[in-house]
Parts: C-alpha cells; sequence; structure tokens
C-alpha cells in the first residue's frame, strides 16, 4: 500500500548516466509496491529556473528535489518522490523532476527531447516551468513540444506515423493537462487597455499567424502543437521569491521571509495541481499503479535504447501481457486459497463441493476482472477458465481420494469379524451360506451407520462386496444344506443384486457427471457476465475518451474558425467526424457481442469438449436476454 512507501527524499528513477538515459532498479522497487492509483506530476523546463522548488512545494516540503544555487544544473535524469496524494485517500503522488533542458555543459539536444517525452508519456499533468513572459524566445524554447511527433508514437499499425501533426491526432488520448508556470513575472496583465486572467494571457500567446510563408510556419508550428495536443491547459504566474541575494538560500528560509505574493502564488498553483490531477491512465481508460507506472518507465526507455521511438500502443500491449498473466496468476492463487479455507474434504456429495468451489471461482474471476486489461483475444480469460476446471477436477479427485481412505478404514473396521469367520472357515459347514449372507448384511447395516464418509460410500462399499463374491460363491457350492435348486436360486439372486448395484452406482456417475456440466456452464455464463460488466464499463470509458477528444477538437475547430484558418477547421472537422463514427460503433450491440464472441472462440479451444458443445448455445440465449 502507498501509506507503507516511506520516501524521506527523493530518488533517481531515470539516470543520465553519459547522455544515456538508465533505469533505476530501486526507484522501479519502490514503484512496484505501489498498488494504488497514482497522480503523476512532471515539471520540465530550462536548467536554472527554479523548477525544483514548485515540486517541493508539491510535497509539502521546503526542501528535498536539489535547488542549487550556483550556474551548474543539479537535476540530472529523472528524479521520483511518491508521497501520499493530500485529501485523496487510496492515491499516491508521484513527483518527477526532470533534467533542466538546454544545459550547455552537455551540449546534446537529442538526449533533451528524450527526457522532455518521457515526462509527457509518464505524467498526467505536466508542468512546463519558465522565466518572463510567453515571448517567441520563449516559443522557440518550447521547440521539444514541436519534436515530440519524431519521438513519441500513439499506433504502431500505421507504420512510421511520425513527423507530421495530423498523425498525432492520438495523442490527446494519453498527453496530460498542460500547465506553464512563469517565474518572475513582471508584467502587467492586461491587453488593449482590460485586464485579463493568466489564462487568456497563455491562450492569446498561442494566437496563430496567417499566412504560408516559412518564417510564418515555423511561428505557429509550437503554438499549434500546444494547441492540438494539450487541450486542457493552465497557466500561472509568479513573482520573483526573494531578493536575488537571497534566492540561495530559498531552502532554509521560511514563508514568512517570502513575498507574501508569490507564497499566495505558489499556494494556488499546488491547490490547483491537487483539486484538478487525475490518476494517470493509459489508452481506454485503465487506470495506472505504481506497478504499472514502473513497467511503462522500463518499457519507454527500453524502447529509447533500442533506436526505436516510443510507441503508446505497443507499450499498452506489451504491458497488458504481463499484467493480463500476472492477474491470472493472482487469480489462481485466490482461488486455491479459498479452497484450502472453505473446503472441508471429503464432502457429503458432488454438490456440496461445486457450491464451494463456484463461490471461490466467482471471486477468484473478480480479482482477474480486477488487474486485467486489454485482453482482446480473451486468452488470458479462457486460460483462466481452463486452470479453475482443472483446479476443480484435482479437488474432485482429491476430495474422491479421501472419502476412499475413510470409507476403507470404515469398512476394516466393522468386517473384522466377518474376516476372521471366513479365515477360520464358520461358513464352510452346512448352512453356512445363508449365515455369511446374514453377517454380511449385518456389516453392511454397521457400515452404513458410520457418519462422515464422503462421497465414495457407496462405490467403496460396492468394490468391497465385489470383492466377496468369490467367496460367496465358494461358500454357497460348497454349503451341503442346499440344494442343487436352491443353490442356483442363491446364485441368481446374487447376480441380481450385484447388478443393481452396479446400476446405481452408474446413476450415481450420470448425476455427477450431469451435475459437473451444470457447474461447467454457470461457470461459462458467470464468465461471460463479468466479462459484459467489465465491458460496458470499459465501453463508458472509451466513449468519455472518444467525448474528450471530440470536445478539444471542436473547440479548437472553433477557435480555427474565428482565426480565419478555415483549411485547419476542415482537417479537424475530418477527425471529429472520425470520431462520431467511431463511437456510434462502440455503442452497437454487436460491439458486445464481438466481445463475448472473443470468449467463445477462446473458451471453446481451450476447455473441455462438453463445454465446447454448448458454448455457442448459451452465448446465444445470453446475447439475447441482454
Amino acid at each position: 500500500m502507498a501509506s507503507e512507501i516511506h520516501m524521506p527524499a527523493p530518488i533517481c528513477l531515470i539516470e543520465n548516466r553519459h547522455r544515456k538515459l538508465v533505469v533505476c532498479e530501486e526507484a522501479l522497487q519502490v514503484l512496484s509496491k505501489i498498488r494504488q492509483p497514482v497522480v503523476v506530476v512532471a515539471v520540465v523546463g530550462l536548467y536554472r529556473t527554479g523548477k525544483s522548488y514548485l515540486m517541493n512545494k508539491l510535497a509539502g516540503k521546503n526542501s528535498g528535489f536539489p535547488l542549487g544555487s550556483t550556474v551548474q544544473s543539479k537535476t540530472k535524469g529523472i528524479w521520483m518522490w511518491c508521497v501520499p496524494y493530500p485529501d485523496r485517500p487510496g492515491h499516491t503522488l508521484v513527483l518527477l523532476d526532470t533534467e533542466g533542458l538546454g544545459d550547455v555543459e552537455k551540449g546534446d539536444t537529442q538526449n533533451d527531447t528524450w527526457i522532455f517525452a518521457l515526462a509527457v508519456l509518464l505524467s498526467s499533468t505536466l508542468v512546463y516551468n519558465s522565466f518572463g513572459a510567453i515571448d517567441q524566445q520563449a516559443m522557440d524554447q518550447l521547440h521539444y513540444v514541436t519534436e515530440l511527433t519524431e519521438s513519441i508514437k500513439a499506433k504502431s499499425s500505421h507504420g512510421d506515423n511520425t513527423g507530421r501533426l495530423e498523425d498525432s491526432a492520438e495523442f490527446v488520448r494519453f498527453f496530460p493537462t498542460f500547465v506553464w508556470a512563469l517565474r518572475d513575472f513582471t508584467l502587467q496583465l492586461e491587453m488593449n487597455g482590460h485586464s485579463i486572467t493568466e489564462d487568456e494571457y497563455l491562450e492569446n500567446a498561442l494566437r496563430l499567424q496567417k499566412g504560408d510563408s516559412y518564417e510564418i510556419q515555423l511561428f505557429n508550428l509550437p503554438r499549434k502543437c500546444i494547441r492540438f495536443f494539450f487541450p486542457t491547459r493552465k497557466c500561472f504566474i509568479f513573482d520573483r521569491p526573494t531578493n536575488r541575494k537571497n534566492l540561495p538560500h530559498l531552502e532554509s528560509m521560511k514563508e514568512s521571509e517570502l513575498e507574501p505574493d508569490f507564497v499566495e502564488q505558489a499556494t494556488q498553483f499546488c491547490r490547483y495541481i491537487y483539486w484538478t490531477s487525475k490518476e494517470k491512465t493509459i489508452p481506454g481508460g485503465h487506470i495506472v499503479t505504481g506497478h504499472l507506472l514502473a513497467s511503462l518507465a522500463k518499457t519507454y526507455v527500453d524502447t529509447i535504447h533500442s533506436g526505436e521511438v516510443p510507441c503508446m500502443e505497443n507499450a499498452v500491449l506489451s504491458l497488458a501481457k504481463v499484467e493480463n498473466q500476472a492477474a491470472l496468476d493472482d487469480a489462481t492463487a485466490r482461488y486455491v486459497e479459498l479452497m484450502e479455507q472453505k473446503v472441508k474434504l471429503p464432502t457429503e456429495t458432488i454438490q456440496e463441493l461445486l457450491g464451494v468451489h463456484a463461490d471461490c471461482e466467482k471471486e477468484a474471476l473478480q480479482v482477474f476482472m480486477a488487474r486485467a486489461f486489454k485482453d482482446d483475444e480473451r486468452k488470458f480469460q479462457a486460460e483462466l477458465m481452463k486452470t479453475l476446471d482443472q483446479k476443480k477436477e484435482e479437488y474432485c479427485q482429491k476430495n474422491e481420494q479421501e472419502s476412499s481412505k475413510l470409507c476403507w478404514a470404515a469398512l476394516m473396521s466393522v468386517s473384522g469379524e466377518l474376516e476372521d469367520n471366513i479365515k477360520n472357515g464358520i461358513y464352510s459347514q452346512p448352512g453356512g451360506h445363508k449365515q455369511f449372507v446374514g453377517d454380511l448384511k449385518k456389516m453392511e447395516e454397521r457400515y452404513h451407520q458410520k457418519p462422515k464418509k464422503g462421497i465414495m460410500a457407496e462405490a467403496v462399499l460396492q468394490q468391497f462386496l465385489k470383492e466377496k463374491e468369490n467367496v460367496s460363491r465358494a461358500i454357497l457350492l460348497s454349503d451341503k444344506a442346499l440344494s442343487e435348486k436352491e443353490k442356483e436360486m442363491a446364485e441368481a439372486k446374487a447376480k441380481h443384486e450385484a447388478a443393481e448395484r452396479d446400476r446405481e452406482i452408474q446413476k450415481q456417475k450420470q448425476a455427477e457427471l450431469e451435475q459437473k456440466l451444470e457447474d461447467q456452464n454457470r461457470s461459462y455464463e458467470m464468465n461471460l457476465q463479468q466479462l459484459k460488466e467489465k465491458m460496458e464499463k470499459e465501453r463508458e470509458g472509451l466513449l468519455e475518451e472518444q467525448q474528450k477528444m471530440m470536445d478539444s477538437k471542436l473547440k479548437e475547430q472553433e477557435a480555427m474558425m474565428k482565426e480565419g484558418f478555415q483549411k485547419e477547421a476542415n482537417r479537424l472537422n475530418g477527425e471529429i467526424n472520425q470520431l462520431r463514427n467511431q463511437s456510434q460503433n462502440i455503442k452497437k450491440p454487436s460491439w458486445m457481442a464481438t466481445v463475448l464472441g472473443g470468449l467463445v472462440d477462446a473458451a471453446t479451444f481451450v476447455l473441455p469438449s462438453a463445454v465446447s458443445k454448448v458454448a455457442g448455445s448459451i452465448l446465444s440465449n445470453i446475447i439475447r436476454r441482454w
């Protein structure tokens, strides 16, 4: 749990080792222990712009991330600090402080681009920190945002789709909220003689210029990128915290020693971040835990090392494969744990065991559903169905074994006198067969009186009696008190009783098989039902995601039309129509039928043939009811 994570100070998450990025194992271990949703706030910006101070404030501390008091950059790579989320129980706030961009000592712009891209990919809120006003110099310094099309891919299915702005429409699905923090801001927030807000100042700075010249294209590109990639934007301005002489001592200064306006601005900034930042999610709406964040960080850095461009779709698929296997393992372990707690072998009936199995299977499936995601072909859920069915059969076999042990022990305890009489030849005399049959019946009665023998009581008794048939026949044939006719009648009666017992045993086995088949059908329907419920929630998430994208594009389209950029507005209109069509397809009943059909196909492949035969009809009936 996140409350058990104690981080008195930040640690390095991604080390910049000789301009090569390396994920730090210690940080991965810390993140892997956090099973709660995480809200990830990353700060980026030029070096020596005071980024670390804001992150320390978000952590509720004056120090932690090194502020530095010289012209040298202190933070190298990406540093991480995990703290309990203020006023949001069950969540962890992960703060990422990145290496200052544009460090003249490093002289590697590609390395800076990767740092910026990783901050975007890992965060749910991205804070861009800069000095002064949003002017052309500030935009030029933010050239990293224009390079995102070269350093991030949303999908892998379209080949090399980097390098073009229109190919990055999917970025909105997983890009963070963008917050621009302007430090040491000295201008008056006025425009055309009227006061304006920080947000209005930002939006005005992002207005495009008309024209097709190369210079205008360069002017517009970073503005387009910010507008298209980050539809949710916010701006904060900060006065200088103290005089230049005291800046090196900022960590040790009390709030009362800082400029009051700056203290209030920092408070408002932190409050906004706390109130509005959302859980980190991946496309499809799946919420990221610390454990998943660790996997994402490693996947992205490994991809960069390989010389490839980080791809969100590939990262999600890679993550899903690992997580779904873990979900399968967790669910199986939970099933076994519950069965060991709840079932006491042997059970008196198969139905008793199947009832406990059904309860444990239901909870195990819930464990699986809570963790699994993007199991599009339903292979992992079908594998879970197969695994739990096999575990059930193992318990059934163990149930029979335990019952057999008790039954044979019971028989040994009640058949001692009978066995002694056979051994001592008591029945080898005239009238011995009648005495043997009577003693055998008495032994059966005593056996039936023995409690809690389990489901093998009759089968074991039948086996015992079958073993005594030759003994009975030998005693019968040697009994001189009986005529040949009486012997024939007695032998026929014995055969009839044996056949009747066989029929009863077969009837019991058939009933057990039917109960198992009914249980498999119940299991199948439960899996379909829980999958439907999960997919209904995911469909809601997908539609919300689609609506979020449509709203952002509609808003941008309206702005483009007002500013006179009809070509851009038309391009956005095409994207909006495509999103509408996708949403309509998601809403169709056939979408759910396809999802459930995927489980049928996967289950038919891995489950016993008896279930496979009824899978299609069960699905049809369920879909018809739904």
